[in-house]
């Protein structure tokens, strides 16, 4: 998605002249445009994100729109306390963009992996996280950050492709429509539900944090009895536990909710995305058998 996002943000350019774009000595053959584009306002901070999200910070509060580029676990992790006490707190318009969420960089390790953004990011006050589903969502969701007035983090993945019809990205979308159970998932991982198959009703959550289910959501797990939340993401105050919550306040009478997300490590061995995922049950066999089990009673 990192090329959608560049695209994205120079059609931003000329509808949002007090927009600012920042990156921590990153984007090579990617940005090259967005640096000619935006020119003067387009600003390498080098690798010292702490001064980068206080120095965004200062222009957000001098009337610009700052645009945070960097690899998510450096974005989000390193420099925690001044997005809590500079953007938060004084619920500044600065937008975060962390390339790579999950295991999107692979073999590269842990210490560029991101299993915990979603988490630290929903907690933070004003704080709103805009998770991409295709391409096609990328240039949408940069414009509703531009629009809304708070501090904003976009997740960027792989896109995933489907040629089902989808709504225009927001907060809440069914994907399609089953009757063995419902699926509620956020981010690209999604792909690897629609891949197996089988006759699940899928959803995708596009924006956290969510004040309430949609109707029709909770019509269908009501009547279907199963739910399943899938996410590349440690389970920890992600989308389980967020849904989880609303379940209580919602659904009545026993239901078969399960959770599949982001183990970590298990064997302590790195490689692939879609091997990460496929340690966790996020892919291959061992999510089709989770499916099978769980849909399937079997």
């Amino acid at each position: 998605m990192r090329a959608e996002f560049a695209q994205a943000m120079e059609n931003l350019y000329p509808c949002s002249k007090n927009s600012v774009f920042l990156t921590g000595d990153l984007g090579f053959m990617a940005l090259e445009q967005v640096k000619e584009t935006y020119g003067r306002r387009f600003i390498n901070m080098g690798v010292a994100e702490q001064n980068m999200i206080s120095f965004a910070s200062g222009l957000a509060y001098e009337g610009f729109v700052p645009w945070v580029y960097s690899i998510a676990s450096f974005l989000l992790l390193r420099p925690y306390e001044q997005i809590r006490n500079d953007v938060c707190l004084h619920n500044l318009p600065v937008k975060l963009i962390g390339n790579g969420g999950g295991y999107g960089y692979g073999i590269m390790g842990a210490t560029h992996h991101t299993l915990e953004d979603i988490a630290v990011m929903r907690v933070l006050p004003n704080m709103k996280v805009f998770v991409p589903l295709t391409a096609a969502d990328v240039e949408v969701a940069v414009n509703q950050m531009a629009k809304d007035l708070g501090p904003g983090y976009l997740r960027l993945n792989y896109g995933v492709k489907t040629n089902a019809s989808l709504a225009e990205f927001q907060q809440w979308r069914k994907i399609r429509d089953g009757k063995k159970g419902v699926v509620i998932g956020v981010g690209s991982v999604i792909g690897n539900i629609l891949e197996l198959d089988d006759d699940l009703e899928v959803w995708a959550v596009g924006i956290l944090p969510f004040s309430e289910l949609p109707k029709e959501l909770i019509a269908a797990v009501k009547k279907q009895r199963k739910l399943l939340t899938i996410e590349e993401h440690y389970g920890q105050c992600g989308l389980n536990e967020a849904v989880a919550r609303w379940l209580i306040n919602e659904i009545d009478g026993q239901i078969d909710y399960r959770s599949v997300y982001a183990l970590g490590y298990p064997s302590g061995r790195y490689g692939s995305q879609k091997w990460h995922q496929s340690e966790s049950g996020l892919a291959g066999f061992g999510l089709k058998k989770i499916i099978r089990e769980w849909s399937y009673g079997k």
